[in-house]
C-alpha cells in the first residue's frame, strides 16, 4: 500500500513513474491524506479522521472514505464506486463522474453536485446536510433516514427517486425521473 500525504509528493512521484516503461499509474491502493490533482492511482482509501483533496484524479477503482474521513473531489474520475461509512464529509462536485455508485452512510454531510454517477447515489442514516444537485443519475437516488435535512433539486435521474423516513421531510424540486418519485420524495 502508498502513501500520499501532499502535493509536494506528486512531483517525485510522477518523476518515477516516468522512468519505468509503459507506466501510467500509481499500483495498489493509495492511502489519501492531502491533496492529489492529476494523476491516475488505482483503488484510493481515506483514512480515519483524515482529509483528502481530489483536483482531477483519475481513480481506477474505489474510493473509501473511513470513519471520521473527509472527500473532496473535484473533476475526478472514479471508474468504480465512493463508499463511506461514518464520514464526517464527502463531496462529488464540479464535472465528477463515478462509474459506479456514490454510497455515503451513517456519517455526517454528503453532497453529489454538478457531476455524474452511472449507477445509484445512497444516503442512508447520515446526521449532517445531504444533497444531489444538478447531477446525472444512470441508477436511482435511495435516501433514507437521514435527520441533517436533504436536498434533491435539478437532477436527471434514470432509475427511481426514493425518500423515507427522513426528518426533516426532503426538500428541492425540478428533477427529471425517469422510474418513479416515491414517498418523501413524490412532489420533487
Amino acid at each position: 500500500m502508498k502513501t500520499i500525504r501532499s502535493r509536494a509528493a506528486l512531483p517525485a512521484i510522477a518523476v518515477a513513474l516516468l522512468a519505468l516503461p509503459g507506466a501510467q499509474a500509481i499500483a495498489e491502493e493509495v492511502t489519501c491524506s492531502g491533496t492529489l490533482a492529476a494523476v491516475t492511482v488505482d483503488n484510493l482509501r481515506v483514512p480515519s479522521g483524515a482529509t483528502c483533496k481530489l483536483y482531477g484524479t483519475r481513480v481506477q477503482g474505489t474510493i473509501t472514505v473511513e470513519y471520521r474521513g473527509v472527500l473532496r473531489a473535484e473533476g475526478a474520475m472514479v471508474i468504480g464506486n465512493v463508499q463511506a461509512e461514518g464520514a464526517r464529509s464527502v463531496s462529488v462536485l464540479l464535472g465528477s463522474r463515478v462509474g459506479g455508485s456514490v454510497q455515503v452512510k451513517l456519517g455526517g454531510s454528503a453532497l453529489v453536485s454538478d457531476s455524474r454517477v452511472d449507477g445509484d447515489v445512497q444516503y442512508d442514516e447520515n446526521s449532517a446536510p445531504v444533497r444531489v444537485l444538478r447531477t446525472q443519475v444512470g441508477g436511482s437516488v435511495q435516501i433514507v433516514k437521514n435527520y441533517g435535512g436533504v436536498t434533491v433539486r435539478r437532477n436527471t435521474i434514470n432509475g427511481n427517486l426514493q425518500c423515507k423516513e427522513n426528518n426533516p421531510v426532503p426538500v428541492g424540486g425540478g428533477n427529471i425521473v425517469g422510474g418513479s418519485k416515491e414517498d418523501q420524495c413524490a412532489r420533487l
